[in-house]
């Protein structure tokens, strides 16, 4: 046998080796390798002697000593040596990116309209103030208070928003700049730096894991260079549910992803694509798709039924495992140390498929280290990485279920990990479960940019990485510390009562503060560039000063020279990044940057961070002169396979006691002690200098769920709410930003923490009206003024809604929605969010966090909307119903009241009904999830059948009352 043939055979066994193992291990334990026969087949294995050279890790991985002693200092594959660099043509020199203004007969009149009622909210609250009402003092000041209150929101939510910008990518041009043959790369192999994807889920009975399964589908069928491409799902709940998902999953992406490629479908999501209606007789669709549709159809239906029916089928092999061992320990109980007399007990363990125990969460709860909270670490690599040579599959012949004879038919790298958990160690949600998959994946793949999603958020657009990408790598690129993308969702009932869609934040706020310092991260849909996460500030910062921050001045914090450097000298200025997030002292800053101490004692971990960075840089003739940027056509090198030591350094990373004496969540990684982890990450990295990127692509690049029901919804806001109110009270208040923020981009963070507060405001401002019925008095004393004001200010609104329409999209009734849900969350989840921000603050009481369950995939024949009728109640839902109960009761009284007096005030009478009335119809999508399942005649039927009979009960007493007393009635209208 040759010597390179046995090289593959060697290279073919480890990756055998790595994903049939299951590595476990944690604090005081040791590490482990259980070996298993998953139920799904090697990659490749229809190939030829080229196989085991096509499933290799990245070179990003190669972290070890004696694997980064290049003269670059950045692996050993990497090669910065070239004579010269390739002659990029007229070609390869086009933009990657456009970014131009609004059209001004858009913005002008926009912003006109802006500072028009400005002018107005000052005329009108000036008029409020010096006209007051003596008759009713103190209603006239609690209004003016919340009049006053309800402006400053709308300026503070407005000033950012002046600054409008529009954004365009050029896939093409990065192709040509990124993946074109050269001198030095004749085949055209991609010089694109790896992408690492993030996907989290938490409790497979919340988040069901068909969902995961298609979201994790979407993701390895994206439009991305295989090989720079590898999948994390970390499982917060070592669900062996989500485990065996899975593996099928892994095996099903054999078939499916295949399909996607040779046919191009869109979306690469096979329950969102099957929904789709197909005509395969239209001319543009190939003539084997319809074959190929059936059979992958008939494929993806028997793999759904196999994931639905896994929580069953565990159980049933559980019970069945478990049955045995009690029969043999009954059997044989001297083995089991147990006395005769004694009752034998056997733990209710959870099984795998291959016979042997789950190092993770059983079913059972209570069991000692196999609980939610208590469990080991657990990294488990499905599908291996590949190389950059293509893999061609095969003719059809009964073996294959479709002809891939031109189709590429590698994977990318899918590893499952669930970190350890300990009672005793704070898991820290969300934030704590990123951060371990920061860490793995730096040992393991470490691409320099990543892609963070929810569960149930999918690939919609296959080209979705390369539209972010652009951003990333186009000139001033190295500035960006994320992309964001914008949520759209599926699922959403026609008429989006509860404003699931937030199409007024997606698409105006955040696509206003594009045109600042770039909009908010919020969760998911989001690509990071890794060096930002952790706690590197960028290499050139704009610091603001003044009090508007008109003057700038521009810092040059980290600069590579082009001359060649030792590994020791490189490492040096890595180290001399700053990272003065906390205070403006750089120097001190970077003398106090000890590695250990920020990162961890994992020496692996610290190698990673130089060949990241190196591979995260601009091309070299888009770097300014005396900085040196990344060498064309060097991420094209041969890779190196990932071998057991390098998952075994993994599993070290992710066990409870890593963070402890580290920085992790508190300057590094995503944040902790925050419910809005999220925003607070963003923060940070603007706080810095970063600036972000709002990505909005022609096809939706991700689509995701939303809650529908309606005491879900509000507890999705709690949620959101209170998060705000705790950076409301903590240094991370933007009053306390560095220079580094711009002004407006303060001024929005600021809004961010303090909108959770309007709701004392709101909810006043839904009592008066009724109050005023109760008093017979009015907030004002010129009912006709007020009325001119709020006309000439509906127009205004009116106006500007439609300006808006033409720059972001967003609808009168789309604003309409948004208006109505304003007023529901401020009557419900923020004052409560309110109050457990000030319990948290003033007792130290931590927040407890309720997972927002995700909706399951429908079967045929259900209803989609199903779960928007259902009724389940809430604290949350005593404040609106109270509002709407005593406005309608208040209604009916000012009429009585009115009949009931020779001389009626009609004008009280209106003005009273009218904004009692007002105040009812944004509780109108209330009333309707209150009232479960009934079409729109029948709710508002219900709604004024109610009002009705109150009023007409209320005329029956007047008029009873009125013919014991007098002889005739006599009405008075003025």
């Amino acid at each position: 046998m040759s010597k390179d043939r046995a090289v593959e055979d060697n290279a073919n066994m480890g990756k055998l080796q790595i994903s049939n193992t299951i590595f476990t291990g944690g604090f005081n334990t040791v590490t482990r390798m259980h070996v298993i026969k998953l139920d799904i087949e090697q990659s490749y294995t229809d190939v030829s002697d080229d196989e085991a050279k096509d499933q290799g890790l990245s070179l990003l991985s190669v972290a070890d000593d004696s694997e980064t002693k290049d003269s670059a200092g950045f692996g050993s594959e990497v090669k910065n040596d070239f004579q010269h660099q390739p002659n990029f043509g007229e070609k390869t020199r086009r933009p990657l990116t456009r970014k131009f203004s609004v059209s001004p007969t858009i913005l002008i009149p926009y912003r006109l309209l802006s500072i028009i009622r400005i002018l107005l909210l000052g005329f009108y609250l000036t008029w409020r103030v010096r006209h007051p009402n003596h008759e009713s003092m103190w209603l006239w000041r609690i209004s003016n208070t919340c009049e006053l209150w309800f402006a400053l929101s709308w300026l503070l939510e407005q000033l950012p928003r002046l600054c409008l910008i529009n954004r365009a990518t050029d896939i093409s041009a990065l192709k040509d700049r990124f993946e074109s043959p050269n001198l030095q790369n004749p085949k055209g192999r991609s010089d694109l730096p790896g992408i690492d994807v993030f996907v989290t889920t938490a409790d497979p009975e919340k988040e069901p894991p068909l969902v995961t399964a298609n979201t994790i589908l979407s993701i390895l069928a994206v439009d991305y260079p295989v090989e720079k491409l590898a999948c994390y799902l970390s499982d917060d709940a070592g669900s062996l549910l989500t485990f065996e998902a899975l593996a099928d999953t892994a095996n099903f992406a054999r078939i499916w992803v295949p399909f996607c490629r040779k046919h191009g479908i869109e979306p690469r999501n096979p329950e969102a694509y099957f929904k789709q209606k197909h005509d395969f007789l239209n001319n543009e669709v190939r003539l084997d798709l319809a074959g190929d549709w059936r059979r992958v159809k008939r494929e993806y239906d028997e793999f759904k039924v196999r994931i639905n029916s896994l929580p069953e089928t565990i159980k049933r092999r559980s019970g069945s495992y478990n049955a045995k061992e009690e029969l043999k320990a009954n059997m044989n109980p001297s083995e089991m140390g147990e006395n005769s007399s004694d009752e034998i007990k056997i733990s209710k363990a959870t099984w795998m498929f291959d016979g042997s125990y789950w190092p993770g969460t059983w079913e059972v709860s209570g069991e000692d280290d196999h609980s939610r909270g208590d469990h080991v670490g657990i990294i488990q690599v499905m599908l291996p990485s590949s190389d950059a040579k293509p893999v061609y599959g095969s003719n059809t012949n009964g073996k294959h279920l479709i002809d891939t004879t031109d189709v590429d038919i590698r994977l990318p790298m899918l590893v499952y990990m669930s970190r350890e958990k300990r009672p005793g160690y704070d898991n820290n949600k969300k934030a704590g479960a990123m951060n371990a998959l920061l860490r793995t994946s730096a040992i393991m793949s470490n691409g320099p940019f990543i892609l963070n999603l929810d569960c149930d958020h999918y690939i919609n657009n296959s080209l979705a990485l390369r539209e972010g990408m652009c951003f990333m790598l186009d000139k001033g690129g190295d500035r960006v510390c994320y992309v964001q993308f914008p949520q759209r969702f599926d699922g959403i009932d026609p008429d989006d009562l509860y404003a699931n869609l937030n199409t007024l934040f997606l698409d105006v706020n955040m696509r206003a503060l594009d045109g600042l310092q770039g909009p908010y991260y919020i969760g998911t849909c989001c690509i990071f560039r890794r060096i930002a996460l952790y706690a590197f500030s960028p290499a050139r910062v704009t610091e603001h000063h003044g009090l508007f921050g008109t003057r700038k001045t521009k810092l040059l914090l980290r600069k590579v020279t082009v001359s060649k450097k030792e590994d020791d000298e490189m490492a040096s200025q890595i180290n001399q990044c700053a990272l003065d997030c906390d205070d403006d002292d750089d120097d001190a800053d970077t003398r106090s940057l000890l590695l250990p101490k920020r990162f961890g004692n994992s020496t692996s971990l610290a190698a990673s961070i130089k060949v990241m960075e190196f591979q995260g840089r601009l091309l070299q003739e888009l770097e300014s002169k005396g900085n040196q940027g990344c060498p064309t056509d060097s991420l094209t090198a041969t890779q190196e396979p990932l071998d057991v030591a390098t998952v075994a350094k993994a599993i070290t990373v992710i066990s409870c006691d890593y963070e402890d004496n580290t920085e992790w969540g508190k300057r590094v990684g995503w944040m902790y002690g925050y419910l809005t982890e999220d925003v607070l990450t963003g923060y940070q990295m603007h706080n810095r200098g970063w600036r972000s990127v709002y990505c909005i692509t022609k096809h939706h690049a991700f689509r995701g769920t939303a809650p529908i029901n309606l005491t879900d919804r509000l507890h999705q806001v709690l949620v959101w709410a209170t998060g705000s109110v705790e950076l409301f009270f903590s240094r991370n208040n933007s009053l306390f930003a560095t220079r580094r923020m711009k002004f407006l981009q303060k001024v929005d963070y600021f809004n961010t923490s303090v909108y959770p507060f309007s709701s004392f405001f709101i909810l006043v401002d839904c009592f008066l009206p009724a109050v005023s019925l109760f008093s017979g008095q009015f907030m004002v004393q010129s009912f006709v003024t007020l009325l001119t004001f709020n006309l000439v200010d509906s127009i205004t609104l009116y106006l500007h809604a439609i300006l808006e329409n033409k720059w972001s999209g967003i609808t009168i009734t789309n604003r309409w929605r948004e208006k109505q849900s304003v007023v529901m969350w401020g009557t419900s989840s923020y004052p409560a969010a309110v109050l457990q921000g000030l319990v948290k603050l003033i007792a130290g009481v931590n927040i407890s966090y309720t997972l927002t369950p995700k909706p399951a995939t429908p079967k045929d024949g259900d209803d989609e909307f199903a779960d928007l009728y259902v009724v389940k109640w809430s604290f949350l839902m005593i404040p609106p119903i109270t509002i709407m109960l005593v406005n309608t009761i208040a209604i009916a009284v000012g009429i009585a009241r009115a009949l009931y007096n020779p001389y009626p005030e009609w004008s009280k009478l209106i003005g009273g009904v009218s904004y009692s009335f007002w105040v009812l119809c944004h509780f109108h999508p209330f009333a309707k999830g209150l009232m479960g399942r009934r079409s729109r005649a029948l709710n508002l039927f219900y709604v004024w059948s109610g009002l009705l009979s109150i009023i007409v009960l209320l005329l029956s007493i007047y008029i009873k009352s009125s013919s014991e007393t007098q002889n005739h009635m006599k009405f008075l209208f003025p």
